[in-house]
């Protein structure tokens, strides 16, 4: 198997939906609950409801001598291509603390954290993204595995047709924006 393949495990639609209740085993049925209004996954064995909430993506949009930090990805989905250093938030930590340990984790760069920038709502991926602004502490850099490498880049050289992601390529111009007229948000926006 070639580095950026993965089994089918890895391409679940997010998130991943449920069969059987973790509560009693029994089969779920698509009812909407009573005192609710929303089609969910329920067991009508025990009544457990079973929520499927978006996923939530968090990042930094690290700087260093005003120059942004980007990643190179060496996973599917969109494998060579540049994002920022981001990915899905773990229970029972915050969204700064994710976006800090994902920074790290694909770029080996560390950061200290600045104002909340863009908040993206995805509801075709059944995602949020949350962008932090954040300040570089070195130049260092040593990719995570998830990463074929990462560099600083003067937004001039920003690789604008090989970005990974819609979310990624308009909160780019936002910053681009941003310092041009010193609003640096937040920014919300919905991406369809």
């Amino acid at each position: 198997m070639k580095k950026h393949e993965h089994d089918a495990s890895f391409f679940f639609p997010c998130p991943v939906e449920q069969k059987f209740c973790t509560q009693c085993g029994s089969e779920l049925s698509r009812i909407i609950p009573p005192e609710d209004n929303v089609l969910r996954d329920a067991c009508l064995s025990c009544g457990a409801v079973h929520y499927r909430n978006p996923l939530v993506v968090v990042g930094t949009i690290p700087v260093y001598q005003d120059k942004i930090l980007l990643c190179r990805r060496a996973i599917e989905p969109r494998y060579d291509t540049w994002t920022f250093p981001a990915g899905f938030m773990e229970l029972s930590e915050s969204s700064v603390i994710g976006a800090k340990r994902e920074t790290l984790e694909e770029a080996g760069a560390e950061v200290e954290i600045g104002d909340l920038f863009t908040v993206i709502d995805v509801p075709s991926a059944n995602q949020v993204h949350i962008y932090y602004l954040a300040k570089a502490l070195n130049d260092h850099l040593d990719p995570g595995i998830e990463s074929l490498e990462a560099a600083y880049f003067d937004i001039k050289d920003i690789p604008w047709d090989n970005l990974a992601f819609r979310s990624i390529k308009t909160t780019l111009e936002h910053y681009v924006n941003a310092l041009k007229t010193g609003n640096f948000g937040p920014f919300n926006y919905i991406l369809e």
